[in-house]
């Protein structure tokens, strides 16, 4: 087949080596004009490790993720230590360890495999159409492109996921707002903020700052803020609003204000998420990663969860033989309720660690005073467990 992807992003590419792998033409668009992603880094579980080693890229993955050993709470006003303990027990259970990773160093590394010279960027998709013997995508500069499949991976605003769900007697799919602004970045790894092998996390106030290692003796650092939507922010306001929020809190967290370089890796992002909903497929098209299950960053399974849906996507085409239309519902059926329940597990985590009921927030804190790490480790895995990679992976050869 002929498969038009939209979206260059962690799931769009990943899908595109993946649908290759099986033999299929396959070209992506993107409505960028070069490499730059969103969000300085992600998370990458075992679960999103293990589709990418599925993909062949397990060696160059490894070389781009951080060295994350241990895990550790720290009061945010005073810097004492709550808790600290080993993530071995994340490999162990699950047969991989995961890694932190710059999310412009992963995006670059599956453009590359996937092939530049069949990305086409600065190329935004305003329409789908699909007659029901090929699906048609129209771009912004007036082109088209014709293909049996098309598979939207277009992010929040999806344009492809106003296709799918279109229905005159449904309600339009809406964000919901999160209730807090994240900041991140990139900085040197510095020992005032936590050690170099170690996701470091300060809390109080319904706040949060916190750094995870990636490669390079770099921190991954990110701050979380309450706060309503909408509120004025210009990049030339560099880090004055985190300055601002987090002004009294422990040595650590200022060393690591003094570590950012505005003008080098700051990002704003009001955080917001999609209601899981059901439908993915509508004739040759479908949808993936954030289209299809935009989620709140609060359990770190968004880019995993991205990746799922490139196993689950793959492993339908692979064996399916129906119809176009066949298997893209049995991918749908696959898929929705899993991501769903991620995002709504991100939701309640979000609102447990963010103050919206404050009694919630300081059992929370208190229940990390000395604690081993078990619950904690029983929920990352948790995450993990349900993904369809530990159910199985077929081979792409």
């Amino acid at each position: 087949m002929k498969i038009i992807i939209i979206g260059a992003g962690i799931g769009g590419t990943s899908a595109g080596i993946a649908l290759k792998n099986l033999g299929h033409d396959v070209v992506i668009y993107d409505r960028m004009r070069e490499n730059k992603p969103v969000g300085a880094a992600l998370s990458l579980w075992s679960n999103g490790v293990k589709v990418l080693n599925w993909l062949g890229l397990g060696r160059e993955v490894a070389a781009l993720g951080g060295r994350m050993d241990h895990m550790a709470y720290l009061d945010g006003r005073t810097g004492q230590q709550l808790c600290r303990f080993s993530l071995d027990p994340v490999t162990q259970q699950t047969g991989q360890r995961p890694y932190p990773v710059a999310r412009a160093d992963l995006q670059a590394l599956l453009m590359r495999a996937f092939g530049m010279d069949s990305i086409r960027l600065g190329m935004q998709m305003v329409a789908v159409s699909d007659d029901g013997r090929a699906v048609t995508a129209t771009f912004a500069d007036g082109s088209t492109d014709t293909a049996d499949m098309l598979i939207g991976a277009d992010g929040a605003r999806s344009i492809t996921r106003d296709h799918v769900t279109r229905d005159d007697d449904a309600p339009r799919i809406e964000r919901t707002y999160s209730g807090y602004t994240n900041f991140n970045g990139l900085v040197p790894s510095d020992p005032r903020i936590g050690p170099a092998d170690q996701w470091t996390t300060y809390v109080a106030e319904g706040k949060r700052a916190a750094v995870m290692p990636i490669e390079g003796d770099r921190f991954y650092f990110w701050f979380d803020v309450p706060q309503p939507a909408g509120l004025p922010y210009e990049p030339s306001d560099g880090i004055a609003p985190l300055v601002q929020a987090f002004a009294g809190w422990a040595p650590g967290v200022q060393a690591l204000l003094g570590g950012i370089d505005p003008e080098v890796s700051l990002n704003r992002v009001e955080i917001w998420d999609i209601d899981p909903f059901h439908t993915w497929a509508r004739g040759r098209v479908a949808i993936l990663g954030d289209a299809a299950h935009n989620t709140a960053p609060d359990i770190g399974q968004g880019a995993c969860s991205a990746l799922e849906d490139t196993f689950a996507l793959a492993i339908a085409v692979a064996t399916n033989t129906v119809s176009v239309e066949d298997t893209l519902r049995r991918y749908e059926r696959s898929r929705t309720e899993r991501a769903g329940e991620l995002v709504l597990r991100a939701r309640k985590r979000g609102d447990e660690t963010h103050g919206y009921d404050p009694d919630a927030t300081a059992a929370w804190y208190e229940s990390l005073r000395g604690a081993d790490g078990e619950g904690i480790i029983r929920g990352i895995v948790g995450n993990i467990e349900g993904s369809p990679i530990n159910l199985g992976a077929g081979v792409l050869r």
